[in-house]
Parts: structure tokens; sequence; C-alpha cells
């Protein structure tokens, strides 16, 4: 009798083809999450989409909605953090909350085995040790193991990630060709979803009603060099739209929220070789008796550096970069590597 899996259709090529995978070992239904009402993610366009994909399959189709849950748990979480000094991942959480917690319940509801994604990564099973290892996917332009670092045992058991073992994104849409889907060629989403013009400080003021006073920027000595139009709006390492005229090129290095400055200084004051992460998750299920030699990457786009994990007391982890690293940023994710294997991950919460 074959299991059956729950699959997780955004109405885009490679949910498509996971899709049509999938149906060759399960008995699939398709899900579409609607999530908001900003644009991508779940709109009645994807929605359509990805129903005539299963109807092509011969497998049965729902939406559910998950807008409640999305604007809790990930839109709520983005604006605090914002509001905090932090520059979050509002796909991490997307993740953790909705992929890989509600359409888990939703599988269980529904009498599925597993649930399969989109994404681009790799699970694998040691009958030794009885663990199961998350691991970078075939094509490394594509791999998404960053915003999954958090997945658990029992998560990474049931679930499954059929284009992990896909070469490029042009053989994905190539057996979406074959498969005469008409999303073959349908593009990627880009940049935050319930944000798809960019202004996330425009987005924060609506979402939350209140205008972020002007305040001062400043050097590291504290002279006052002119005037930002919001805190929320500047990122650590941002040079570009602060509306100054310098002499010489300056960066965004720090923001202090009790003040209202934000601080801007010269590259090299960018780079640090510490950091501190919070909510530590270790992918074995125990962090290491010692400290462990990983290579890190501490964005979601940044290449991975040789560092060593000391973890932490209070469930956190300290990494320790051989060479300092640029502009790492409160509120992003850490994650660990040992090869293509990840060791875990947590939120950066200090740097230094």
């Amino acid at each position: 009798m074959r299991q059956k899996a729950l699959v997780a259709m955004s109405g885009g090529v490679d949910s498509a083809v996971t899709a049509a995978l999938m149906a060759q070992e399960y008995d699939c239904v398709g899900a579409t999450m609607r999530l908001h009402d900003y644009g991508a993610c779940g709109s009645a366009d994807d929605a359509r989409d990805a129903a005539a994909v299963a109807a092509a399959l011969g497998m049965p189709h729902t939406v559910l909605d998950f807008s409640a849950d999305f604007s809790r748990e990930v839109i709520d979480r983005f604006v605090s953090a914002y509001e905090r000094g932090d520059t979050p991942n509002p796909c991490i959480e997307c993740n953790r909350h909705l992929k890989f917690t509600r359409l888990y319940e939703e599988a269980r509801r529904m009498g599925c085995d597993v649930i399969a994604t989109g994404h681009y990564a790799r699970i694998t099973y040691d009958k030794g040790t009885g663990l199961y290892s998350l691991r970078r996917a075939r094509c490394m332009a594509k791999d998404q193991t960053y915003v999954l670092y958090f997945l658990s045992q029992e998560q990474l058991a049931h679930t499954r990630f059929p284009l992990g073992e896909m070469d490029s994104k042009q053989t994905v849409r190539q057996r979406a060709e074959a498969y005469g889907f008409d999303n073959a060629h349908k593009r990627d989403s880009q940049d935050i979803c319930f944000i798809p013009d960019g202004r996330y400080a425009d987005f924060i003021r609506r979402r939350t009603g209140r205008e972020y006073p002007v305040g001062d920027f400043v050097d590291t000595e504290g002279r006052v060099l002119g005037q930002h139009r919001g805190i929320i709006g500047y990122t650590i390492g941002q040079r570009k739209g602060l509306g100054l005229s310098l002499p010489a090129p300056l960066y965004v290095c720090r923001k202090e929220m009790t003040s209202n400055r934000v601080v801007l200084a010269p590259e090299e004051a960018l780079y640090t070789n510490e950091l501190t992460a919070r909510c530590f998750h270790w992918i074995a299920g125990e962090p290491p008796a010692a400290p462990r030699r990983v290579t890190a990457k501490t964005r979601y786009a940044a290449k991975e550096a040789p560092a060593t994990v000391t973890p932490l007391p209070d469930g956190g982890a300290r990494v320790t970069f051989d060479a300092p690293q640029r502009a790492i940023t409160v509120g992003q994710a850490v994650v660990l590597y040992d090869g293509d294997v990840v060791v875990g991950g947590g939120t950066i919460s200090y740097t230094q």
C-alpha cells in the first residue's frame, strides 16, 4: 500500500515538478497555502496554477487559509524585529511556523504520512546512528538549507525534498515542459513576498500606523553628519539611500534605538570576527560536547567561512571566525555546516 503525501503547491514550477515526482511513489494531495493579500505567494492566480497542475496529475487539490497564522507568526514578528533594531529573515519564520508546523498539522489531519515541498535541499538517514541529516542541494546555486536549519529529527523523518537531487533550475524547467505544465517558465518569486515593491519601511509604517521620528546620523565619535528619515529604514552595511553628501563613503555600522541615532563608519568598521546566536538548534538533537570546527553562513547569499562554534549554557552558541566577516547583522540567522551537512543554526543576537 502506497503512503500518502501532502504536497505544498505554490503555483510555481518548483512545486509543480515536486508534485509530479511525488506522484510516482505516493498518493498525493496538493495544498496551496493562502498567506496574505499583498501580492505573490498564495494569490488567486497561484492557486489556479497549482490546481491546474494537480488536475493534470490526477490528484486532489485544496487551498489552506493560513493568513491569520502568517500575519501573527511572520508579519508581526518581522515588524517587531525592525522596531527592536534587528534585520529579520521572514522566509525562515514562514518555513518554521507555516510550512513545517501548520502544514504538518494539516497533513496529520488528512492522514498523510509525509509532506513534500519544492525546496532545494536533501535529507539522508544513517542507520548506524538512527539520525537524519539535512544536506545541501546537489545544485549549490539553488541550495536553500540556510532557511531550513531549524528542522527537527521528527520533521526530517516526515519530509521529502525531491528537487534536492536536481542539478540545475534549467533541469527542473525541462521536466516541467516534459510534463506539459503551463507554468514551466513562470518567473521565480523574489525578495520578501508580502512586500513586492521592496519598500519595507513604508510597509511597516502602514502596518503599525506609526510614524518613526527623524534622528541623527553620527560618526563613531558622535559627531552629527545629518538627519535620517526614521531608524527602521536602515540596515547594517547600507551605504546607498542615506541621503547624505559625504567626502568619503560611509556605511551603517550600528543603530542606537534608545537615542534614535544611526552610526556611520568607513567600511573596515563593518568587519567583526565573533557573534553570539540565541535559540540555537542542533540538527543532531544535542550540542557538541566541546568547541567544533565548522563553516558558517551569516546571510542567505553569503559565502561560508571557516569558524569554531562553542555551545553556551543558555542554549545559544558563540561562533568565532578565522577571519573577520563583513556586516554580520543582528536578527539574521547564522547557519553552520560540516561539508554539505547542516550542523544547526540560530538567530544572531550580538556581534563583536
